[in-house]
């Protein structure tokens, strides 16, 4: 079917139901943000293969809302499909519930797929349409029918991590989760995010591209414990040590036959991390205690073995990264390298260290109009060849067994233009001063944003998506609470996560440029004013020099820059050729 031909039998399924619109998240029963194939809906309808969006079919207009990340992208992707680009005003914003509040009747009929939308977002689109009188029907899916060869839920194993390569055994995490219901009186939690599981339980598995999770869900009752999960995923070793700590498995197409039959007085759910469906199916007679999952703040917050295998990782990748640039600069004059063939090289380099699993994320290498996109990705038609000339914006990372690394450098190819040294200059100074900063305390996430964005503001330059996210360990890049950007998120930046830097510009069909590092908060200082903190760059990676206007930065982030550089060559000396040790002693040469 093509996607015309998909949209069309929609609206005959809707019209036969009596639907007047269709709501389609991208999500899934667990609200991931990378989904099994299974649930890649928004692609399977539209074509769009971006991570963040929604559709909104009606008989007459069928529209994907999505944020500026991702406006190019949709354009293309979407140009013949019988669906047009919405261009959100806020990123995250249920702004598709406010036009269809504007354009149906009252008496209308709006549904969407409880297990695809998270109950944050089901509450957006009631408070929207229920007032004007437009009925709401959560538990309608409509593509399953429609969809010839829908993939199955994925089968891959899974397995147990040993607590000396976590620091922490799942006995003291569910203690520490315990200790949180306690205080909120609350007798029992329900876990449906993938990522909160797997750090609960120690438990990694491969059911998600690019993040190490296992597809399951978790019930926390008093001192009993049930894993929801396909039984056959685990090995008998690894059953058996989870039996030892008091978890039991049951089969996961049984957990909302337990929600429904619940026998609690009152139950801790996240209604940004649950479905809706399973929302709903909780009993009325049970209390809902609407709440962040406890472990989404404990495992924000690195414990020592999980900082320091990080810092192991951080070395893997770094000469992963330096015989990659090596081998770019060498092959592209002589060589036919498209933004495909070099995300393949740079893979098969990561893929040598010891405990590589997997990418962290689809590689981002974007060449010239490419790297304005700030989540492209090469496809078969839009594969551009590399040429000794213009800038070049890889954004990468690896899932090690000792920890996730996220990086992004801008390297020249040649016949680099005065405009694109000052870009890259002021760039990397919101780098240095994110890097740099000190603050007290109880800072929030859009403070070190405003921080970063400071040299690029100054200077009447800006960027549409936010500084930093959280990063996990062996777990998911993207991991909350905390978040780098100009909303008023009310999570203090704590002692022991992990966080990005990545300050970006770009210039539409010219170029982008972003440069990321990761950042480990620490205390710094108690003083007569207070506790302060700083950040301790993770990332060991050089950064380019040639592309630097001098003239742009003080003397404070020269002295960061050099020094940053030295630091680099001094940890990865040692792990390279004599040619790999002498070109990077080149490319860390102070300035």
């Amino acid at each position: 079917m093509t996607h015309v031909e998909k949209l069309s039998a929609l609206r005959s399924a809707m019209k036969a139901k009596g639907i007047d619109a269709y709501v389609i998240p991208s999500s899934d029963p667990h609200i991931s943000e990378y989904l099994p194939d299974r649930y890649k809906c928004i692609s399977w309808t539209s074509g769009f293969t971006g991570s963040a969006g929604t559709l909104a079919v009606t008989q007459d207009f069928a529209g994907l809302w999505t944020d500026s990340r991702y406006f190019v992208q949709a354009n293309e992707q979407l140009a013949g499909t019988g669906f047009e680009l919405v261009k959100l005003k806020a990123q995250g914003a249920a702004e598709y519930a406010q036009w269809l509040a504007a354009k149906l009747p009252t008496g209308a009929t709006v549904a969407f797929d409880g297990n695809l939308a998270s109950v944050a977002v089901a509450q957006a689109i009631q408070s929207a349409l229920v007032p004007k009188g437009i009925q709401v029907d959560g538990h309608v899916d409509l593509l399953d029918a429609i969809w010839e060869g829908r993939p199955s839920l994925p089968t891959a194993k899974a397995y147990l991590l040993d607590v000396a390569a976590v620091g922490l055994s799942t006995v003291d995490k569910l203690t520490q989760i315990r200790e949180v219901l306690k205080a909120k009186d609350a007798d029992a939690h329900f876990v449906s995010s993938l990522d909160d599981l797997a750090w609960i339980l120690n438990i990694r598995g491969q059911d998600v591209p690019c993040n190490p999770v296992v597809l399951g869900f978790l019930l926390v009752q008093g001192n009993e414990n049930k894993l929801f999960i396909n039984k056959e995923k685990l090995s008998a070793a690894d059953l058996a040590s989870l039996a030892a700590a008091n978890v039991q498995v049951v089969a996961y197409e049984e957990a909302f036959a337990t929600i429904k039959a619940l026998d609690a007085k009152r139950i801790l759910l996240d209604s940004k991390k649950t479905c809706f469906s399973l929302f709903d199916a909780v009993p009325a007679e049970v209390t809902i205690v609407e709440a962040m999952n406890p472990s989404t703040l404990l495992k924000a917050s690195k414990n020592q073995v999980e900082i320091a295998h990080t810092r192991s990782a951080m070395i893997k990748d770094g000469v992963a990264l330096t015989k990659f640039f090596k081998w770019l600069e060498e092959e592209v004059p002589t060589e036919q390298l498209s933004e495909i063939s070099i995300a393949d090289k740079l893979q098969s380099i990561r893929a040598l260290a010891d405990g590589f699993v997997d990418i962290s994320f689809d590689t981002i290498a974007g060449y010239l109009e490419h790297g304005a996109l700030p989540h492209y990705k090469a496809t078969d038609t839009s594969n551009a060849t590399l040429k000794p000339s213009g800038l070049l914006l890889v954004d990468s990372g690896g899932q090690y067994k000792d920890g996730t690394t996220d990086i992004t450098r801008v390297v020249s190819l040649g016949n680099i233009t005065a405009e694109e040294k000052v870009d890259y200059t002021l760039v990397l100074k919101g780098t240095i001063e994110g890097s740099m900063a000190i603050f007290p305390k109880g800072t929030r996430g859009y403070q070190i944003d405003a921080i970063t964005r400071r040299p690029l503001w100054e200077n009447l330059r800006n960027y549409g998506h936010g500084t930093g996210h959280g990063v996990g360990f062996f777990l998911n890049v993207h991991e909350g609470p905390q978040v780098f950007n100009a909303a008023n998120v009310d999570i203090a930046i704590e002692e022991g996560m992990i966080s990005s830097i990545e300050p970006g510009l770009y210039r539409e069909g010219h170029y982008g440029i972003r440069i990321e590092n990761l950042v480990l908060s620490k205390s710094l200082a108690n003083t007569q004013f207070g506790d302060f903190m700083s950040f301790e760059t993770l990332t060991i990676c050089y950064i380019a020099t040639d592309l630097v206007d001098a003239s742009l930065l003080d003397q404070k982030h020269i002295d960061w820059l050099n020094k940053y550089n030295a630091w680099v060559f001094e940890k990865l000396a040692d792990q390279l050729s004599e040619d790999e040790r002498n070109w990077l002693k080149e490319k860390t040469q102070a300035i």
